[in-house]
């Protein structure tokens, strides 16, 4: 007698690539290991609870506890098959799930297996780790502040100083962008006490030097530099104005100007094949000192001065558009109509001006002048009143370009300076480009 066969249909997406994936790298394992749970624990084991919920988290796109239990339901027979557990859908509930975030609530814990999983990443994947981009970020959300809370108001670079935020660092492989280190801090922390350490998780993870750090103007800090380079390691990152010698780029750019100083090019090849200047450049070197704990610690940096084309021209077009803004509201102050302003007094009329010149950030590339003007109206005799001669007294401007600003602030646009201590032989000009 043939039995009908039962088929069951389960979808599957992606979730064995991505256990697959979680496995090779020692996830559950790695879990079960830093995040030791009680003796009462029943059920799937807290690593393979995590990662069957990551694998939930990155297959969905959804982080809510509450859509975990129905998601797993549909698939108990691909995760068995897939993990070799007996899975169940009671080990995905609401209060397991929080259970296991009280479990890797745990600073000492999560850094050792932040650290273990990079080794296991690393070794399994063959991975290169010549270099490490470090860099922070925000978040703003419609969150309740409280004292002592991640979510508080600081610096948004969401534009969004109403709303508070909490701020992550992060310092990810290059150019692959594997994170090796995560720090979540409040939002009002500055970003420069976050790099070092960041920098020194990642060493302590991968356990080794001479490893090339890329960061942003923040990471400029002589304090972060100074500790890099001590430690064995290499930076590389944009000086910014704060991090320079006073008047450093005017003197830098000043032997370009003058035609003493040849410049490297850069070039890339475009979609074309074609080669095209992207940048163009030179180095010099200069000795830096700070103080490291009871000594000065004295190193080598070069300095890379650099002009980017495409910010050169990006920036060109922003700054004449800009001007030509500025002009022709300011020209519209002598228009006179309906719902025209009238100046009667040049006060008046000046502080309109520097407004404009404010708001566009322009001030140093035009030069007005103001003329009051004063006019004889005969007015008729009307309803007993005598005939009579009034004085009507306005105030025009008169703009224009101050050319040889202009281009003096062009010919510097897309120029500027970075630190680093790696060699050229390591680093080129091209490579930093």
């Amino acid at each position: 007698m043939n039995e009908n066969p039962t088929i069951m249909t389960e979808r599957v997406d992606d979730v064995p690539l991505l256990i697959a994936h979680m496995r090779r790298m020692g996830l559950p394992a790695l879990f079960d290991h830093h995040f030791p749970t009680h003796g009462n624990w029943q059920g799937l084991s807290l690593g393979w609870v995590s990662t069957i919920w990551l694998s939930s988290i990155l297959s969905r796109g959804d982080h809510r506890l509450v859509h975990v239990e129905p998601w797993v339901s549909t698939r108990l027979i691909t995760l068995g098959a897939l993990t070799g557990q007996a899975v169940k859908r009671v080990d995905f509930t609401d209060d397991r799930l929080e259970s296991v975030l009280r479990h890797l609530n745990h600073d000492e814990r999560w850094t050792a297996f932040e650290s273990a999983l990079n080794q296991q990443t690393v070794r399994v994947y063959d991975l290169s780790t010549e270099r490490v981009h470090v860099d922070s970020t925000s978040a703003s959300a419609y969150a309740t502040v409280s004292k002592g809370g991640l979510f508080q108001f600081g610096h948004s670079k969401d534009h969004r100083p109403d709303l508070p935020q909490v701020k992550v660092m992060q310092a990810v492989l290059d150019p692959l962008g594997m994170p090796l280190a995560t720090d979540v801090v409040s939002g009002e922390r500055a970003d420069d006490p976050l790099y070092l350490p960041c920098i020194e998780r990642v060493r302590s993870s991968l356990d080794r030097r001479g490893l090339l750090y890329v960061g942003d103007g923040k990471m400029a800090a002589r304090p972060t530099r100074a500790t890099i380079a001590a430690g064995g390691d290499y930076y590389l990152c944009p000086l910014s104005e704060i991090h320079q010698f006073e008047g450093e780029l005017e003197a830098a750019l000043e032997p370009v100007w003058s035609g003493e100083q040849s410049l490297s090019q850069v070039m890339r090849d475009t979609a074309k094949g074609e080669p095209e200047l992207i940048a163009e450049g030179y180095e010099y070197p200069v000795t830096m000192s700070h103080p490291l704990g009871e000594q000065v610690y004295t190193w080598e940096e070069r300095c890379l001065v650099v002009r980017s084309q495409r910010h050169a021209q990006a920036a060109e077009t922003a700054l004449r558009a800009r001007v030509a803004k500025a002009t022709a509201q300011i020209r519209g102050l002598n228009q006179r109509g309906r719902g025209k302003q009238r100046f009667e007094t040049m006060a008046a009329l000046r502080r309109a001006v520097l407004a404009i010149l404010k708001r566009y950030e322009v001030a140093d590339f035009m030069r007005f002048r103001l003329h009051p003007h004063v006019e004889e109206r005969s007015v008729r005799a009307y309803r007993g009143q005598p005939a009579r001669v009034e004085q009507v007294r306005d105030t025009t401007v008169e703009v224009e370009v101050d050319e040889a600003a202009l281009e003096a602030a062009i010919r510097r646009l897309g120029w500027r300076l970075y630190g680093t201590n790696q060699g050229a032989e390591q680093l080129s000009l091209e490579q930093a480009v």
